[in-house]
């Protein structure tokens, strides 16, 4: 009898030590990443154009603040990626895109002269600035500071909003308090342009009449 009970004492024992180091615990550990390498991805509303395929895959312009190198740089951001040999579908050219008729406007006839010089883009932006500023001097004087359902009018929005309708529908807009509210072939509204690109200093473009290259 105490043989047996021995004998079984000993195979307990032979077990639980067998179960205790087959068993282990392997636990995982991950290199923790400093913060000054981490990347947060930022998004914005997408609103239709032609350029929206491309959003994810482009470099958005340096933060100039609310400057007027900063106006036309997101400006310019959401005409064509910042791109000045772009023709889109309807035949707009540039980092700005204009059409050919505004072009002629302001004295440039060759486009393909214009696609090719980055510093003749940058001039007639700032010649067609000075001339919707003259346009519509009378209704930046007149909405400035107002809201109209609900966006604030600054004289920035409305210079943008010429850029993508023309001055005489930002007039409609204005005159009409937001009831004729046009959009491009791609939907983008006047009201879009008012809110997105409202509250940047544009001061040192001044308007000119009939301005031109």
């Amino acid at each position: 009898m105490k043989r047996w009970i021995s004998f079984i004492l000993h195979l307990a024992m032979i077990v639980i030590l067998t179960s205790f180091g087959s068993y282990s615990v392997t636990k995982k550990e991950f290199p923790k990443v400093p913060d000054n390498l981490r990347v947060t991805l930022e998004t914005e509303p997408t609103v239709s154009s032609e350029f929206d395929s491309i959003r994810e895959t482009a470099i958005a312009p340096p933060f100039l603040g609310k400057s007027y190198n900063g106006f036309k740089e997101a400006l310019a951001f959401k005409e064509s990626q910042g791109r000045y040999q772009v023709v889109n579908t309807l035949g707009y050219l540039g980092k700005y895109q204009f059409g050919r008729s505004t072009l002629k406007l302001m004295g440039v006839y060759d486009t393909d002269d214009f696609l090719n010089n980055a510093s003749l883009q940058e001039r007639v932006f700032e010649v067609n600035v000075a001339r919707n500023k003259w346009i519509l001097r009378r209704d930046i004087k007149r909405f400035n500071g107002k809201r109209i359902r609900g966006i604030e009018i600054t004289e920035s929005g409305i210079i943008a909003a010429a850029h993508l309708a023309g001055a005489g529908n930002v007039k409609k807009y204005l005159r009409s308090y937001g009831k004729k509210d046009v959009a491009d072939a791609y939907g983008t509204t006047i009201s879009y342009y008012m809110k997105r690109f409202g509250g940047y200093d544009v001061s040192e473009i001044h308007q000119k009449r009939n301005a031109k290259v």
